[in-house]
C-alpha cells in the first residue's frame, strides 16, 4: 500500500480502523479544478469504507468545464450538452489521507481524474503537473517546491461581504503590519488556528508574518516535492477560508483586492537527484557555483515566461497586480536576490533555488509548477544560454515585459509552439477557452468605475 507522506497523514488501513471505531464519520474526496479550487463530495465514512475504497466514485465532467460561478459554458471539447455531461471517475491517492481537525470527525483524500475507460483526463491540473514530473523523473531528478501564499483577512463574515458588494469591509489590521509582531498578535486567534490545524493536516508549517496591505498576512510552509506542495497548497487555501468563516471572518486570495499592494504567490523551485544529490549547485555551500544545467533551466523559464503567463496569471484580476514599484514584477528578467525581477535566484548549496515572482494568490499551483518545470526542461533540452543578471531596478531596465492583460497572455499561450509541444493541443485549447470565458464575462460587465465616471458626467 502507498506510504503516507508523513506521520500526520493516515494510511488507508488506519483510516478504516478509525471509521470502524467511530472516530471518523465523514470522508471528503476532492480534486482540484481549473480555478484551483477543491471540488468533490462529503461521504459518510461507513459508505466510503464499504464501497468507495474498493470501487471508487464519480462526478460530472462539467466540473472541468465551468466558469467561476459554476455556469456551464460553451467551447470545451471534453464536456458539453452535445456530449451529455457524463462522468469522470475519482481515483483516490492514498498518500493524501489527512485529518481536518477544524471539522469534527473528518478526513480528506485527494484524487486524480480518469474517464470511465480509465484513461487519464488530460485537462486535470493535477494530471498536467504529474506529466511534467514524469519528465523530471525520467532524467533521475525530483522537483522540490514551495509556495508563498498571501491573503487579506477581514472582520466581516463572507455573507456580510457579499451583502456589502465586497465594499467598505473592515480589514483585521488598520495599517501596514509587514513583519510587525504587534500587528500579527492582533490577529493571532486566526493565524494560530490556521497554523495548528494545517500542521494536524500533515503540512509542515514554518510560520506567519504580516504583509503590507491592510489586513494582509502570509503563512509559510516548508518546501516539499512539487506534487505534495501543490496538494498542500489547495488544502491550506480551502481550509483557511473555512477556519476564518468559523471565526466570523473572511479571507480573500484575490491577486489584487484594492489599489494597495496585491497578494502574491511566489513559487520557489529546485531540482535534486533522486538520491538527494545537488543538481543546481556545484561544490560546497557559498564557495560553490551554479551549474550549467541550473542556468539552462532558468533560461528556459525566462524564455517561456510570456508564453506561459496564462498559467501563472489566469484571471482578469491577476493583471491588476503587475505595477511598477509594487514588488510585483513587470519585467522578464532575473537577478541575484533582486525582488524587482520576474525571477529571483536565492540560496546556495542545497538551498539554491529560483523564485518565480509572477504568480498571484489566485494561481492554480499545479498549472504554475507544471509551467515552470516545462519551461526549465525546455531550456535544458535546447541548452539555452542564461542572459546576464539584471543589477538594479528591473522596472526601468527597458527589457521585455510580462504580458499585462489576460487577452495578451491568452493569445501568446494559444500561439505557443512550446506550449503545444509540451502540454498538447487538448490542454492548450482547454485553458485558452477558460481565458475566453473569463474575458467574455469581464467584457460584458459594467463596473463601479464606469458608473462613477459616466453616470452623470458623460
Amino acid at each position: 500500500m502507498p506510504t503516507p507522506r508523513n506521520d500526520r497523514h493516515l494510511s488507508m488501513s488506519e483510516l478504516l480502523t478509525d471509521v470502524s471505531t467511530g472516530a471518523i464519520d465523514t470522508v471528503i474526496v476532492a480534486f482540484t479544478d481549473m480555478q484551483g479550487r477543491l471540488q468533490g463530495k462529503r461521504l459518510h465514512a461507513r459508505y466510503f469504507a464499504d464501497h468507495v475504497v474498493e470501487h471508487g466514485t464519480e462526478g460530472c465532467n462539467y466540473l472541468l468545464a465551468v466558469d467561476v460561478d459554476m455556469n456551464t459554458v460553451d467551447g470545451y471539447a471534453i464536456s458539453s450538452w452535445d456530449r451529455g455531461y457524463g462522468d469522470m471517475e475519482f481515483v483516490l491517492d492514498e498518500r493524501t489521507v489527512r485529518r481536518l481537525t477544524h471539522l469534527p470527525g473528518t478526513v480528506m483524500v485527494q484524487c486524480d481524474l480518469v474517464w470511465p475507460d480509465h484513461t487519464p483526463v488530460l485537462q486535470s491540473p493535477r494530471g498536467i503537473l504529474a506529466k511534467q514530473l514524469e519528465r523530471v523523473s525520467a532524467r533521475g531528478w525530483t522537483a522540490l517546491a514551495g509556495t508563498e501564499l498571501e491573503f487579506i483577512a477581514f472582520d466581516n463574515t463572507y455573507e456580510q461581504a457579499w451583502n456589502a458588494g465586497y465594499r467598505d469591509l473592515t480589514p483585521v489590521n488598520s495599517y501596514n503590519v509587514d513583519y510587525s509582531i504587534l500587528g500579527t498578535t492582533r490577529v493571532e486567534g486566526l493565524l494560530r488556528a490556521i497554523r495548528n490545524h494545517m500542521y494536524d493536516a500533515g503540512l509542515d508549517v514554518e510560520g506567519a508574518k504580516g504583509e503590507c496591505n491592510l489586513g494582509q498576512h502570509e503563512i509559510g510552509f516548508l518546501y516539499a516535492d512539487a506534487l505534495t506542495t501543490a496538494d498542500n497548497h489547495v488544502v491550506y487555501k480551502n481550509a483557511a477560508k473555512e477556519i476564518a468563516a468559523q471565526q466570523g471572518r473572511a479571507i480573500t486570495f484575490m491577486a489584487k483586492y484594492n489599489q494597495r499592494e496585491g497578494s502574491s504567490c511566489h513559487i520557489h523551485l529546485s531540482l535534486r537527484g533522486e538520491d538527494g544529490s545537488l543538481v543546481f549547485w556545484d561544490g560546497a555551500g557559498r564557495e560553490g557555483t551554479r551549474t550549467e544545467l541550473y542556468d539552462h533551466f532558468v533560461a528556459g523559464v525566462l524564455a517561456t515566461m510570456a508564453d506561459f503567463t496564462l498559467l501563472y496569471a489566469p484571471n482578469v484580476n491577476s493583471y491588476k497586480r503587475f505595477a511598477d514599484g509594487s514588488f510585483a514584477p513587470t519585467t522578464i528578467a532575473w537577478g541575484e536576490d533582486n525582488r524587482t525581477c520576474a525571477v529571483r535566484l536565492v540560496g546556495h548549496g542545497s538551498g539554491a533555488r529560483m523564485e518565480n515572482r509572477v504568480p498571484g494568490a489566485d494561481v492554480n499551483p499545479y498549472l504554475a509548477l507544471a509551467a515552470m518545470i516545462a519551461g526549465g526542461l525546455h531550456g535544458i533540452e535546447e541548452e539555452l544560454p542564461l542572459p546576464e543578471a539584471l543589477v538594479g531596478n528591473a522596472y526601468t531596465s527597458g527589457l521585455p515585459k510580462v504580458p499585462n492583460t489576460l487577452g495578451a497572455a491568452r493569445d501568446l499561450f494559444a500561439a505557443s509552439e512550446v506550449a503545444r509541444k509540451t502540454f498538447g493541443d487538448e490542454v492548450v485549447d482547454h485553458y485558452v477557452n477558460m481565458a475566453d470565458v473569463e474575458l467574455a464575462a469581464y467584457n460584458a460587465a459594467v463596473t463601479d468605475w464606469e458608473l462613477r465616471r459616466g453616470f452623470e458626467r458623460m
